[in-house]
């Protein structure tokens, strides 16, 4: 190949890198780059990729080489986690150590970040990689904030060019200008103004920082850039030149922010335990929340409406290198991972599935689908219609361990506090006596009276009691008795009235108020009352009128047909020869 044929064919494929890079950026195929995650680890990450699926033969002819079966479904859809996965921050962690600043005449940096020009400096930015361990909530249209943990790692990007004036002549005086130093002095990690972490200056700071007692902030990194010129002057004076220098200084801060929710959890439980024995859980957080486990090895849980799935942060798909005379777009070498939670149509769920937990309650705040906010090529299992936060969850188990109690966050590695309960948070919770019997009773209607009262001390059970409410959730919560096809409520002496015009068996049903909002509490109880019209003496004669009433036709015809035989006669009738 000849010298000019080899320049043809660099020139080419540098033509070609550059559009790609404009045209279609993609996420690394996996297991092409070490990263400290798997094969398998690594596929799960890119659900914004566009799920184009090309089968294993022609996956095998286009690489030359097969793909793991996770490999192969991450292809063709997404994969989504019932926990915030770590392959996340583990990706971001190592594929931060690839980015690069450009030199002192080249700057480098995404095309969302924030450039400002000094009079040295130019193409200066400092631009927010990653914060983590952290999450993306979508709660709704209009409400995606990043939740973060209150211990964590902000990592940047800092980088600028230095423009040095060009060399001047005139008569006998030369000046030439030349670079001395450059440098990034320092770098800072601000919340709402105040410094909070302070470092020596990097192109690529990672800035460990630690916020306790607050709901939410802007971060903010700041960077400042020094540059030192140095200016000769030259003066020819025939026999002797007399050389001048001097130094000419410039700083300039940058910096980027970016809004965060501190995620820092305390949760709230309630106890009760069932006459039978099983144990009553209930936990309450206003921010949303993954889920508990119920016993110390973790077997009995149960998940909340949120789900997990992993997208890159498009915005760092390609990088811009800029020097004096030109910019060009690149693909970027490192790509920044973040966690999505989302509201899943699979809604809560306890394990195990067929003998564990039993939800018995969730709350929280209706909020419309967040479907428009996830962007392009995400293909999950979000809620099309409007979903309950499940802030609150309540279950009945078996067995529970108070002291193993773990609540777990929809942020990796963060979990609740447990608050310790008050007096009023354990529930008693009691058998409850439901009687029905008939009180009044004619041929067209019944009246039953239906009576509700505490089984232990015999107390009434009023369900009309306006004022009483859920501690948690602030919503009434009266119980209720279902009979005939309606529901009733007991007034002030546990008894309730309804009438009935069909005769059958009933089978009144208590439904109790959750033990949530009720203490004490009490569980669920059934009676049984029988009305039949024959019941009464009214009922009896209205039965054998109407017995007889239709008796009348037949009782008719028995009679006119013996009038006919006595008439006619019984040789008239059977009449032995023709």
């Amino acid at each position: 190949m000849t010298q000019r044929e080899l320049s043809v064919l660099m020139a080419a494929l540098f033509v070609t890198s550059l559009v790609t890079g404009l045209v279609t950026a993609s996420p690394p195929r996996p297991g092409t780059e070490g990263n400290g995650l798997t094969e398998n680890e690594s596929a799960t990450l890119w659900s914004r990729d566009a799920d184009s699926y090309i089968s294993q033969e022609e996956y095998q002819q286009r690489y030359g080489e097969s793909r793991t079966a996770m490999h192969q479904l991450a292809n063709g859809t997404d994969i989504t986690f019932t926990r915030p996965p770590a392959t996340a921050a583990t990706w971001t962690r190592n594929d931060f150590a690839d980015l690069e600043a450009g030199g002192s005449d080249t700057s480098v940096y995404p095309r969302h970040a924030s450039l400002e020009d000094g009079v040295f400096i130019e193409d200066a930015h400092a631009t927010v990689f990653a914060v983590q361990p952290s999450t993306r909530g979508h709660l709704e249209s209009g409400d995606t904030p990043l939740y973060i943990a209150p211990n964590g790692t902000m990592r940047g990007f800092v980088d600028y060019r230095v423009r040095v004036p060009n060399g001047s002549s005139s008569g006998n005086t030369t000046i030439e200008w030349s670079l001395a130093s450059n440098e990034v002095e320092e770098v800072r990690l601000q919340k709402d103004g105040e410094t909070i972490v302070e470092r020596d200056g990097s192109h690529t700071p990672a800035l460990d920082y630690q916020i306790e007692d607050d709901w939410s902030a802007n971060l903010t990194l700041e960077a400042e850039i020094s540059v030192r010129l140095k200016k000769t002057t030259r003066i020819d004076r025939g026999d002797e030149t007399d050389v001048e220098v001097t130094y000419r200084t410039e700083s300039l801060n940058v910096s980027d922010s970016i809004a965060v929710e501190i995620y820092d959890l305390s949760a709230y439980p309630y106890y009760a335990e069932y006459p039978n024995g099983d144990a009553g859980v209930a936990i309450f957080q206003s921010r949303p929340w993954q889920g508990y486990t119920l016993t110390e090895n973790g077997s009995a849980r149960v998940r909340g409406v949120w789900r997990f799935y992993t997208a890159r942060n498009t915005n760092w798909d390609t990088l811009v290198r800029s020097n004096r005379t030109d910019s060009a777009t690149v693909e970027s070498d490192a790509i920044p991972v973040y966690i999505h939670a989302y509201p899943s149509r699979i809604g809560p769920r306890a394990e195990p599935v067929r003998d564990g937990p039993e939800i018995i309650d969730t709350w929280g705040t209706d909020r419309p689908s967040p479907d428009g906010t996830l962007g392009e090529n995400i293909n999950i299992d979000i809620v099309n219609q409007s979903y309950t936060t499940t802030y609150g969850v309540a279950v009945r188990a078996e067995n529970v361990d108070r002291d193993a109690l773990q609540v777990a966050g929809i942020v990796r590695g963060v979990n609740a506090s447990i608050v310790a309960p008050d007096a009023s948070s354990e529930r008693q919770l009691r058998r409850s006596n439901l009687t029905v019997e008939v009180l009044q009773q004619n041929k067209s209607q019944a009246t039953l009276r239906i009576e509700l009262r505490d089984n232990e001390t015999g107390a009434p059970i009023v369900l009309s009691d306006p004022d009483r409410r859920y501690p948690i959730g602030g919503n009434t919560r009266n119980g209720y008795i279902t009979i005939a096809e309606q529901r009733v409520e007991t007034n002030a002496s546990g008894v309730a009235i309804v009438t009935i015009d069909e005769p059958g068996i009933y089978t009144a049903r208590y439904h109790p108020g959750s033990w949530l909002g009720h203490n004490p509490a009490y569980v669920s109880d059934t009676a049984t009352a029988r009305w039949h019209s024959l019941g009464t003496i009214d009922g009896w004669f209205a039965f054998l009128f109407e017995v007889g009433w239709q008796l009348i036709p037949f009782v008719v015809m028995f009679y006119a047909g013996r009038r006919v035989l006595r008439m006619l006669g019984p040789d008239d009738i059977f009449d032995s020869k023709p």
